[in-house]
């Protein structure tokens, strides 16, 4: 997969992920019904902007103890660390918890959101439990399932595989999208027309906002900024 250079990156950023999936429409020429988170997810801080970057995979689980020796869950432990830190960077964290109680407990609290901070992860996405909201760095941003106090018995199961998070298949090394509406996996074959149909949204979505905004906003001016939107293709 080509990587998408740092004025797209900068670009995703500065829109919502509402927008990456219409984007992602246009460039389809359809609706899209995946590809895309498909439950509510919390976000630690609903202010911070979006998280972008190249998926790093794993699994965890949480609700038993892990039969491995602890000189093996080290051992996985480090190779995670090191294969978050790789490039291609920005990377984004995306962690599946494979338990069938989801989210009993939580990776992600103020350890570390501090450990992946200082590697220069971008921000995680889990359908499990994060913790520490008001303790852990502010500008660290994590999408999750749910909000919990303990940690329980987590720990890493696997690494650097495909993962499902709330409907949302990830392979390793996709480009993600999310901010507190979810998140969204652009496809490789996406990469080169999303640029363009970032900014045909805008323009397209701009004519109908704008007259709903004026005081003699009607349904007859609806119509005019309606046919004035579909006019707007490229």
């Amino acid at each position: 997969m080509m990587p998408a250079d740092d004025s797209l990156l900068s670009l995703m950023r500065s829109v919502d992920t509402p927008t990456i999936c219409n984007a992602l429409e246009l460039i389809a020429g359809r609706r899209l019904a995946e590809g895309f988170t498909r439950q509510p997810m919390v976000a630690a801080n609903p202010k911070l902007p979006p998280i972008v970057g190249y998926a790093r995979t794993a699994m965890i689980a949480a609700s038993q103890p892990s039969h491995e020796t602890p000189e093996a869950l080290t051992q996985r432990r480090i190779a995670y660390y090191e294969y978050v830190a790789k490039e291609p960077g920005p990377a984004v964290v995306v962690i599946e918890d494979e338990d069938e109680e989801v989210g009993l407990g939580a990776f992600w609290g103020e350890v570390q959101v501090s450990i992946h901070r200082g590697l220069k992860v971008a921000g995680g996405i889990t359908n499990g439990s994060i913790r520490d909201l008001g303790t852990m760095d502010q500008d660290f941003q994590l999408l999750a399932g749910s909000v919990m106090p303990s940690h329980a018995h987590v720990h890493l199961t696997s690494i650097d595989v495909t993962v499902t998070i709330f409907g949302m298949r990830v392979k390793p090394g996709d480009l993600v999208h999310g901010d507190r509406h979810g998140a969204v996996v652009v496809p490789p074959d996406a990469i080169e027309g999303l640029a363009r149909a970032i900014d045909l949204v805008g323009r397209r979505e701009r004519p109908v906002i704008e007259a709903a905004h004026r005081p003699d906003f009607n349904v007859e001016a609806l119509k005019r900024a309606w046919t004035e939107m579909e006019k707007i293709v490229s």
